[in-house]
């Protein structure tokens, strides 16, 4: 009887080979939390340990924005480690109120950026209504991935992409907030600091699949399309006039 030795350059070669989503718990849950420990050393100073350096918050708006998106980023480690543990039933009922999390966040999220336009507050060389584009193209990042997100949720790979790449539209603002010279207080640096969180999902997928996901793709690219395109907008008249009448509507 012949004996069919299998070629290493076969496909079903390549499918044994690959990683696939054997390492995906610990991936994901590692990268929660290292979104963790970047949002924790943006804000240290001036939220979590605001007791320590006497840094009062500016608003009570501000205040229950942060604690909103504090709440997100714990919500996505307690999310990634249920999965690891085997936990989806749990997992799947806490998304709900994960999404509904989201959506009070965009809410809170643009109050919190008209509230500061209002005080004139930003980096410092930045007009404060040239400002406001930046966290308000934020939430509309954040809002139509975590539709979509929500969308794919019997689809877990989507899922967990769409949910990784949102997060990362919110990590500007703790990452302008590092004391760092590079990016302190200079959001377009923040940003592109961000996108080595992209780098590494798209490392990951090329090391576990091969290829890049096309969640990773396409949500990655709106991602910076946004937030480039948001720069050429945010000086012309038009946004101006947006954001003198957002200002009026909240006195």
């Amino acid at each position: 009887m012949a004996t069919v030795v299998a070629c290493p350059s076969s496909p079903a070669r390549l499918l044994i080979d690959l990683p696939g989503r054997r390492y995906d718990h610990l991936f994901f849950s590692a990268m929660a939390l290292l979104m963790l420990g970047t949002v924790f050393v943006g804000f240290a100073h001036s939220y979590y340990l605001a007791g320590v350096f006497g840094a009062p918050l500016p608003s009570l708006i501000i205040h229950l924005h942060g604690a909103a998106f504090s709440c997100w980023i714990l919500l996505l480690v307690t999310q990634t480690s249920l999965v690891a543990a085997g936990r989806v039933t749990i997992h799947r009922r806490l998304g709900i109120a994960g999404f509904i999390l989201a959506c009070f966040m965009v809410m809170l999220g643009v109050l919190a950026a008209t509230d500061s336009l209002g005080r004139g507050t930003g980096p410092s060389g930045l007009d404060a209504k040239f400002f406001y584009v930046i966290p308000m193209t934020d939430m509309l990042i954040f809002a139509t991935l975590v539709f979509f997100a929500f969308r794919a949720r019997s689809n877990p790979a989507a899922h967990k992409r769409l949910i990784l790449v949102a997060t990362t539209a919110l990590l500007i603002a703790a990452i302008a907030r590092w004391p760092y010279t590079m990016v302190h207080r200079k959001p377009m640096m923040a940003a592109l600091a961000s996108y080595v969180f992209l780098l590494i999902l798209i490392a990951y997928d090329l090391w576990s699949m091969r290829k890049v996901h096309r969640a990773t793709i396409w949500a990655g690219a709106f991602l910076i399309f946004v937030q480039q395109i948001r720069i050429p907008i945010g000086r012309t008249g038009a946004w101006h006039a947006f954001a003198s009448w957002a200002l009026s509507l909240s006195k």
